[in-house]
């Protein structure tokens, strides 16, 4: 489980997130969800540490990560999976050496038990006969899911996405939603996905957080998003013509 306390981020002077509590449980897909502009980037980068926050405190299973020096940070980082929004695959390396990547850098394996971790990842992920191919020569659904799999190489706590379907057509888009829903259960990771993709809020939001101008602007589940009075977030929500469409069809059968 993941915790924040009361977090402040400002870059010179302005303020980006303003007091943000809120908790991320393990097994389940925790989505922040805003418009652009509304600092959920921001967010994400600060509870894994790429930002340093100005008030508030990050928990980690009830571990300070915002007071911890630099070495306890760096082990704590080795529980981490992270799935970047290209997907930040190196071109030069294979898909086997891609998921490999983090094994060579962090784990005291074998090579045979690397071999054998990278297998179970990659088939994991539903991918064969893929291990010696290229990026460039894979399709970029194939692409996202091999970054999945270099993400849970190193068996993480806690998996970051930022954007995880960006550049994805929708159907492959739902593929990866659903892999990435798949794993957070079956590995009981805490999973936090930065998203404005609403079709992956309505299929894997287990928890959302909606920030708007950076703050705290609302927090359910897919159940009940669609059923809220908050007018900011039922204007981003409904700006998708397909949930006004589903919000009207249910007023109507009310009626």
């Amino acid at each position: 489980m993941i915790v924040i306390e009361s977090i402040s981020k400002s870059f010179d002077d302005k303020k980006v997130l303003s007091n943000i509590s809120a908790q991320f449980l393990k097994g389940q897909t925790n989505l922040i969800i805003g418009r652009s502009g509304s600092g959920k980037t921001v967010l994400l980068k600060s509870i894994v540490g790429l930002h340093e926050v100005d008030e508030g405190q990050v928990f980690y299973d009830d571990r300070d990560f915002t007071s911890m020096k630099p070495k306890e940070r760096k082990k704590l980082r080795q529980e981490m999976g992270m799935l970047f929004q290209g997907g930040a695959l190196f071109d030069s390396l294979t898909v086997e050496e891609n998921v490999r990547f983090p094994l060579d850098m962090f784990a005291d394996q074998t090579t045979e038990e690397k071999k054998k971790r990278v297998d179970f990842c990659l088939d994991r992920v539903n991918i064969e006969k893929a291990n010696h191919l290229f990026p460039s020569e894979i399709s970029g659904g194939m692409q996202k899911r091999v970054a999945i799999a270099r993400a849970i190489a190193l068996s993480p706590k806690y998996l970051f996405c930022d954007e995880p379907n960006s550049g994805l057509d929708p159907e492959t888009a739902l593929v990866i939603d659903e892999l990435i829903h798949e794993i957070t259960v079956d590995l009981n990771m805490t999973t936090i996905i930065n998203t404005h993709d609403m079709n992956s809020v309505m299929e894997i939001g287990d928890k959302i957080l909606f920030i708007s101008g950076g703050e705290m602007g609302w927090e359910g589940t897919k159940h009940e998003i669609l059923k809220t009075d908050n007018q900011k977030l039922n204007e981003f929500v409904f700006a998708n013509k397909q949930y006004r469409q589903i919000r009207d069809a249910r007023i109507e059968n009310k009626d």
